[in-house]
């Protein structure tokens, strides 16, 4: 089972991945160093960590991801729900809908989505 609790920059991290894959632990560090002021341990033990959740897969130092982004954000949502609106997504979609009216587009998107069944 996948781990999807992270932090914010755990988050920022698994992103860095995935807009990178596959890229080598080494060159991944180097980013991380740029963008994150990480040392090249505290890329290492994050990575291992996201590992041990499931999220990516280190094979020889080329790192990649076990669960792609969309899924990923996709499990999230669907753990979001369950928990906050006992799994029922029309609940969760009137309670989004009270806060911010949703676009003509928006909701001819989630009309095809649900026709659709993608």
């Amino acid at each position: 089972m996948i781990d999807t609790n992270l932090g914010v920059v755990e988050a920022h991290f698994a992103d860095i991945i995935w807009q990178h894959e596959p890229i080598h632990s080494r060159k991944l560090a180097e980013i991380c160093a740029d963008e994150l002021n990480w040392k090249r341990p505290t890329t290492y033990n994050v990575l291992r960590k996201l590992c041990e959740k499931g999220i990516f897969e280190n094979n020889q130092g080329i790192v990649s991801s076990a669960v792609s982004r969309r899924d990923f954000y996709g499990i999230q949502g669907e753990r979001f729900v369950e928990q906050a609106f006992a799994g029922s997504l029309p609940a969760f979609v009137a309670a989004f809908t009270t806060r911010k009216k949703l676009s003509d587009a928006e909701i001819e998107e989630l009309m095809e989505i649900i026709q659709n069944g993608r």
